[in-house]
């Protein structure tokens, strides 16, 4: 599986240096994708920008990510999962410093694009190279020190985010970046060693992962100029969208070496997951868009707006192992249902920011969404890889991770069109008030489905 002559040891300088590189570059990409809702009402002023440009500067980044996710991790096992790594950090730096000097929301959105290519090129390198270059003793320790600290760069995204819109420019939170890619590739370069899959054989899948970036793309232009404008674009965009998944399923259907093995969806478990995946993360990611917007807009701070989402972080942080040890006992049925409907209670409880939000009417609200969420993820993420052969976890992984980056890029396209903003509505406070009491309403709806989902389609999962 390596082609390195001996694994890692986790507690040697060179065990010690490759994790902190595999870790940062991952935390990188985890800060940027949290840290940008905040700056967003401070970008839109700056850049004279309209909401669509906005929607497209958060889901240019995802629909990146979200299509090319499986296909930097199939790179990567064919052509060395250490090179595509650092060929994907340094695009997400050369990305970055761009954005940085982005003068038209155009120039941005293209440029958030080709960091989400960076992101989709280093996101699954870290984990199957931690897998692959670890001693078998430390690679659970090394998973861990590894998640817990991408979930701290999670937690601090927006708060530093925050602070950094107050107090300099939204364009250093990009340029901060540099440096920090920088650092990964002087850790990882000559203490992680090469490894790829053997068994990775055959033609890549181009045609598999054609369509899924074509439908993606669609069908995300066709939910955010909904918004903007109608006919006949949208309607071809529509077109397009559906066209390419019905080629996406052919293909993979087909072919001798498939981007995903469609067979995976036969077995409930997986299918059910995965559906709930896409709608209890299309629901976060509205919710993480329109909170920060509409604190913003009703005057609060980005630092204040930032630390707003702090209980979600906690409380997976604390609490994940143990809805993971409740999921042993009970099976993944019962987390799944009552984490979704914990979570549109506390979307329901946000409601109460509607007018003159304070910290007595945020904070409810986020907490119980954070409690619901602690008690779904882990449960989830166990069901999908028990569902999958030994052989295929990685791969199925990857489908559920690209699933919900999925589901948070179209809700966040479709939205703001569903609740009628549009334009600059986003810097009025009454307007905005007004979308975002629709929004925590269809982010209750898409949760509660989520629930429904868990318990009809588990059933009776196995342990």
């Amino acid at each position: 599986m390596t082609e390195a002559p001996a694994f890692l040891d986790r507690r040697s300088v060179q065990g010690r240096r490759a994790l902190a590189g595999l870790t940062l570059g991952s935390g990188v990409a985890i800060l940027d994708g949290s840290v940008v809702n905040v700056a967003l009402r401070t970008m839109g002023r700056d850049l004279d920008a309209s909401l669509a440009q906005l929607q497209w500067v958060v889901n240019g980044y995802l629909l990146a990510l979200a299509s090319l996710v499986l296909v930097g991790g199939a790179l990567g096992d064919r052509r060395g999962r250490r090179r595509v790594y650092l060929v994907g950090v340094g695009a997400f730096a050369v990305a970055s410093a761009l954005c940085a000097l982005a003068q038209t929301p155009g120039q941005l959105v293209a440029l958030r694009v080709l960091q989400g290519v960076g992101a989709a090129l280093l996101t699954p390198g870290a984990l199957a190279l931690i897998q692959a270059s670890y001693r078998p003793e430390d690679r659970a320790a090394a998973i861990g020190t590894w998640a817990g600290l991408s979930g701290i760069a999670g937690a601090l995204g927006p708060v530093v985010g925050g602070w950094v819109v107050d107090h300099t420019s939204w364009r250093w939170i990009f340029a901060i970046n540099v440096p920090l890619c920088v650092a990964v590739v002087l850790l990882t370069r000559n203490a992680v060693p090469e490894s790829r899959d053997p068994s990775a054989t055959g033609a890549f899948d181009v045609l598999g992962a054609g369509f899924t970036v074509l439908s993606l793309g669609a069908a995300t232009y066709a939910l955010t100029a909904s918004g903007e404008s109608g006919g006949g674009a949208v309607t071809a965009a529509w077109v397009v969208a559906v066209a390419c998944a019905v080629g996406f399923v052919v293909v993979e259907s087909r072919s001798s070496h498939p981007m995903v093995h469609l067979g995976m969806f036969r077995n409930r478990v997986f299918s059910a997951a995965n559906a709930m995946t896409l709608l209890v993360y299309g629901a976060l990611g509205g919710v993480s868009l329109f909170v920060v917007l509409q604190l913003q807009a009703a005057g609060w701070s980005a630092l204040e707006a930032g630390l707003s989402g702090l209980p979600i972080t906690i409380s997976l942080m604390l609490l994940s192992s143990r809805a993971a040890a409740l999921a042993q006992r009970t099976g993944p049925r019962m987390p799944m249902t009552v984490g979704p409907l914990v979570c549109a209670a506390g979307a329901l409880l946000l409601l109460a920011a509607t007018d003159a939000p304070s910290w007595l009417t945020v904070l409810p609200g986020m907490v119980v969404f954070s409690l619901g969420l602690a008690l779904l993820v882990s449960p989830l993420t166990a069901a999908v890889l028990a569902a999958a052969p030994d052989r295929e976890t990685g791969v199925a992984s990857g489908v559920n991770n690209a699933v919900a980056r999925a589901g948070s890029l179209l809700a966040v396209a479709a939205l703001p069109a569903v609740v009628g903003l549009a334009g600059d509505d986003y810097l009025g406070r009454e307007t905005m008030a007004a979308g975002y009491r629709g929004a925590m309403l269809w982010c209750a709806v898409l949760l509660a489905l989520g629930g429904v989902v868990s318990w009809f389609g588990l059933g009776r999962a196995p342990r």
